[in-house]
C-alpha cells in the first residue's frame, strides 16, 4: 500500500512521534496504522512523544574546551534522579564533546550531527524511552578566539557550567580556567561596561536617584551621590572589574592582562541549570487524592 500524507498525518496526531519517524514506520509495515504504531511502540519512539509535554527543569549543564574554542550545551530532565543516571550524565558529555569536535553551538546543528550510526537527536528520543523521562536539549553556546584560549568549569556536576574565552598572544589555559571559576561563582551581569543591558542600567540609576532625593540633599550633591552608586553597580556587575575571587587584591581585568602581554577576557557564557524554565509545582496530597479515587 502506497503511503500518503493523509495517512502520515493520521499516524502523527495518534503517537506524537516524529515527521521522519512516522513516514518509516509506514513504509515498514506497508501502510498499515495499527502495525505501524506498534512499530513505533516497540522502537520507543511513541512512549518518548507522550512524554514531550512534561516539563524538563532539571539535567546536566556541561561546558568542553580545547585550544581555542570551547561549547556549552544544557540537556533537560524531569527529575534529578534522573539527571545522575550514568547513561543520561554520558550521554550529555559524548554530545558535547561532539558539538565541540563539529564547532558547532546551534541546538538544531548539534541535534543533526552523527552518532554511533544515527542522529544526537534520534539517540535522545532512544534515551527518553530507556529512562522514562521527557529530556530536550535545551541550549547551547560556542566560543572561539582567532589566538589564546578559550577556558571551561563545571560546578557541583552540571549545574553550573562557564565558558571563558581569553584573547591572548600564546596559550593562557590556566588563567581562561581560573576566569571561568570566577564566572560561575560570581555571575556577572556582562563583560564590561559596553554590553551591560543599558534598560538595566537606567532603571539602577532611577532608584540610585529616588533614593537620593531623600535625603534632602542640594541636586549637585545628590548627582554626586547617584554617579557613586552607578559606579559601584558597574564595578560590581562587569566581570573585567570584579575583584578576582582568587585574589581580591586584583580585578578580573587586571589579572588576565598580567598573565600575557596584550591579554584580555574576549567573552563569556555561564548556563545555570534550569535557568528561565517555568517549574511545575505539584501538589503531593492533591496527587495522592486524585490516585486514591481513581482506583
Amino acid at each position: 500500500m502506497a503511503v500518503t500524507p493523509q495517512m502520515v498525518k493520521e499516524l502523527r496526531d495518534k503517537t506524537g512521534a516524529a515527521f521522519g519517524d512516522v513516514k518509516k514506520a509506514l513504509d515498514e509495515v506497508g501502510g498499515d496504522m495499527e502495525k505501524a504504531v506498534d512499530w513505533l511502540r516497540e522502537k520507543g519512539m511513541a512512549k518518548a512523544a507522550k512524554k514531550s509535554g512534561r516539563v524538563a527543569s532539571e539535567g546536566i549543564a556541561w561546558a568542553v574546551s580545547g585550544g581555542t574554542r570551547g561549547v556549552v550545551i544544557e540537556i533537560n530532565s524531569e527529575t534529578d534522579f534522573a539527571a545522575k543516571n550514568e547513561q543520561f550524565s554520558g550521554f550529555v558529555k559524548q554530545v558535547a564533546q561532539l558539538a565541540l569536535e563539529n564547532g558547532s553551538g546551534d541546538v538544531e546543528a548539534i541535534k543533526a550531527l552523527p552518532m554511533d550510526g544515527k542522529t544526537v537527536g534520534e539517540k535522545l528520543t532512544e534515551l527518553i524511552a530507556t529512562i522514562g523521562e521527557n529530556m530536550t536539549l535545551r541550549r547551547a553556546a560556542m566560543l572561539e578566539v582567532g589566538s589564546g584560549t578559550v577556558g571551561a568549569y563545571n560546578h557541583m556536576g552540571g549545574k553550573i557550567a562557564v565558558l571563558a574565552a581569553v584573547q591572548a598572544d600564546k596559550d593562557v589555559a590556566d588563567v581562561a580556567k581560573q576566569v571561568a571559576m570566577h564566572v560561575a561563582a560570581s555571575n556577572p551581569q556582562a563583560l564590561d561596561r559596553n554590553s551591560i543591558d543599558q534598560d538595566v542600567l537606567a532603571r539602577e540609576k532611577a532608584i540610585y536617584e529616588a533614593q537620593a532625593k531623600e535625603s534632602g540633599k542640594p541636586d549637585a550633591v545628590i548627582a554626586k551621590m547617584v554617579e557613586g552608586r552607578v559606579n559601584k553597580f558597574l564595578q560590581e556587575s562587569c566581570l573585567v572589574e570584579q575583584p578576582f575571587v582568587m585574589d581580591p587584591d586584583r580585578t578580573v581585568g587586571k589579572v588576565v592582562a598580567d598573565a600575557a602581554a596584550g591579554a584580555s577576557v574576549a567573552a563569556f557564557v555561564r548556563f545555570g541549570l534550569g535557568e528561565g524554565v517555568e517549574k511545575q509545582e505539584s501538589d503531593f496530597a492533591a496527587e495522592v487524592a486524585a490516585a486514591v479515587s481513581a482506583a
